[in-house]
């Protein structure tokens, strides 16, 4: 999730845990520690898809947070001079840390939650990387905790658990919802050449009405979207094509080996220009979020190398065309394709008001049509 949400959760786990004993520094606390274990993209491992794939990673697992917790917790209780409380100190950190990671493993993103004793990425796809619906519950207990804690305490505990409450119970609707969406696709599929395809079903922006799915079959995908608010007739899926042929030569190469298993097998195989823009180095997220990554030309510095770049594009995050994350990964020559190194194309994304706009309408209205840029 988002790091304004992360925040707002470690603070209502700061104020649940310590905060009539330690006022709004169990807030404040509670707020860095709900950060803390994002501050992995600053770490740079020198190629894009180790960057996007061990994000996540070590820094979410339950096991290393559990570790980590203690020290953490001491280093709290040193600067405010409050080893009586040490051990709840160690219970606001620990439970600010993995509230972290439980939130994020709702996001199709994925989640290494049980390093190192498995490395399976884990992602419900329940959950937008932002929903206002489940932030702002806890913004409004937490403030109100704040502003009520010294002179009604008893209000402000209560107004903190109820933000709680609601945006953990947004979370069970959010499962609740897929489920049910993901039960409608099934029956769309039923008695189809697609029934045995692998489905995908996530939401779209910022909310939990309507939702985009997601069936790979050999040679491509399909994609669709379901409003909860349509009727229960087959939901209505558009082809694109894949050319995921391109990586026959490819197999054997970690990039390609590790896409394909971080993505569970939802990539999609195009063809870019040799001369595509690309980031200068690994470039993270945050970098591209901040504008921060210098672009080049995928032929080099010279423009010498004119052959077709391949790439493979993350489907569960983005929709067709714009897509977050997309890797060139070789370059073809006729039939022949060669592993290049790593390079990550800029993240791309439709224009924002006309792509909420679609988004606004198609929850209410079935007939909206497929999104403009796919018209």
């Amino acid at each position: 999730m988002d790091s304004l949400t992360q925040a707002a959760l470690g603070a209502a786990v700061g104020v649940a845990v310590l905060g009539r004993r330690a006022g709004p520094k169990a807030a404040l606390w509670g707020a860095a520690c709900g950060t803390l274990p994002d501050l992995d993209v600053l770490v740079p491992y020198a190629d894009p898809v180790a960057d996007f794939t061990f994000h996540r990673a070590e820094s979410h697992a339950f096991f290393y947070l559990t570790l980590a917790s203690p020290l953490i917790a001491w280093l709290i209780a040193k600067i405010h001079r409050d080893s009586a409380n040490l051990g709840r100190w160690t219970l606001l950190v620990w439970l600010a840390l993995v509230t972290h990671a439980l939130l994020d493993a709702f996001t199709v993103y994925g989640t290494q939650l049980l390093l190192p004793f498995s490395d399976y990425p884990v992602g419900l796809g329940s959950v937008f990387i932002i929903d206002p619906l489940y932030t702002v519950p806890l913004l409004i207990g937490v403030s109100v905790a704040l502003a009520l804690g010294r002179t009604r305490p008893d209000v402000a505990r209560r107004s903190n658990t109820v933000g709680l409450a609601l945006s953990s119970l947004y979370l069970a609707w959010s499962v609740g919802a897929q489920s049910h969406v993901e039960g409608l696709l099934h029956r769309s599929l039923a008695a189809s050449s697609l029934e045995d395809g692998r489905v995908l079903v996530t939401p779209t922006p910022f909310n939990t009405l309507l939702w985009r799915v997601v069936v790979m079959d050999n040679d491509g995908y399909h994609e669709g979207f379901h409003s909860l608010l349509d009727g229960q007739g087959d939901i209505a899926l558009t082809r694109h094509a894949s050319q995921a042929g391109l990586l026959s030569s490819l197999r054997d190469e970690w990039n390609v080996q590790r896409l394909a298993w971080f993505s569970k097998g939802f990539y999609g195989v195009s063809v870019a220009p040799p001369d595509a823009n690309v980031a200068i180095g690994a470039a993270s997220t945050l970098g591209q979020l901040l504008g921060a990554v210098p672009m080049a030309s995928a032929a080099g510095p010279e423009g010498g190398d004119t052959r077709p770049r391949v790439v493979m594009s993350d489907l569960r995050m983005g929709q067709t065309p714009f897509f977050v994350f997309s890797f060139i990964v070789g370059a073809a020559d006729g039939s022949t394709v060669s592993a290049l190194p790593t390079l990550q194309l800029p993240t791309s994304r439709p224009p924002v008001g006309e792509a909420l706009g679609w988004v606004w309408r198609r929850i209410w209205d079935e007939a909206a049509g497929p999104p403009p840029a796919s018209r």
